[in-house]
């Protein structure tokens, strides 16, 4: 489920899903004049490892296109490991906006952008207290949100989310953007996961 954290994780920088019926959790740092995210649409996604990884990612949909915020957001996921995830799990994020013909990298600020998590294991066990539930869906569907994580198939099958209202750095501002997220652990990569999606704000 490493790469169901990584995926969302991705997806959760620009549009912090929540449960549907929950509250709100203030994961984007307020800058000076911020533009209020409104949609995002023209979401894609590869694995990017030519078939070399030992997590890959077997399908993922959401749901509707374009994602209107706020409201709600279904998401349908399964993964497939061959090996057990255990900590340290790197993840390196990197973020491009496309200006004109180019794509130039955004720089991590505040957590946002092309940004590098040391530990996946330990970012969630500040989410998610070691000895407490995990949270629905996961609970619901039997799927584990702490490390290690076996190997084998996990699927989340259609769930919805509630996305709030989100207000969005003032340097994050409508446009395309393209993600790339790359997991290891020591010197072995786990998973390569791209996405492509665009960014309409108010």
């Amino acid at each position: 489920m490493a790469a169901l954290a990584l995926l969302l994780g991705v997806l959760l920088q620009l549009s912090p899903a929540v449960p549907a019926g929950r509250g709100q959790q203030p994961w984007l740092v307020e800058r000076p004049q911020p533009r209020r995210l409104s949609k995002v649409d023209g979401f894609s996604w590869k694995n990017c490892d030519n078939g070399t990884d030992p997590v890959e990612v077997q399908s993922l949909s959401l749901a509707p296109d374009p994602i209107c915020i706020p409201g709600d957001l279904k998401v349908n996921l399964a993964v497939s490991s061959k090996v057990d995830l255990t900590s340290p799990l790197k993840v390196v994020l990197t973020v491009e906006k496309k200006i004109a013909d180019m794509w130039i990298k955004i720089p991590c600020l505040d957590q946002i952008g092309s940004c590098t998590y040391e530990d996946l294991c330990n970012i969630l066990d500040n989410a998610i207290p070691p000895g407490t539930p995990c949270p629905e869906p996961l609970l619901s569907y039997g799927l584990p949100c702490h490390c290690p994580f076996k190997q084998g198939s996990y699927s989340l099958p259609s769930s919805e989310f509630y996305l709030p209202v989100i207000e969005l750095p003032s340097w994050l501002t409508n446009g395309d953007y393209r993600i790339e997220g790359v997991m290891s652990n020591g010197a072995q990569q786990l998973s390569c996961v791209k996405m492509a999606l665009s960014l309409h704000s108010d």
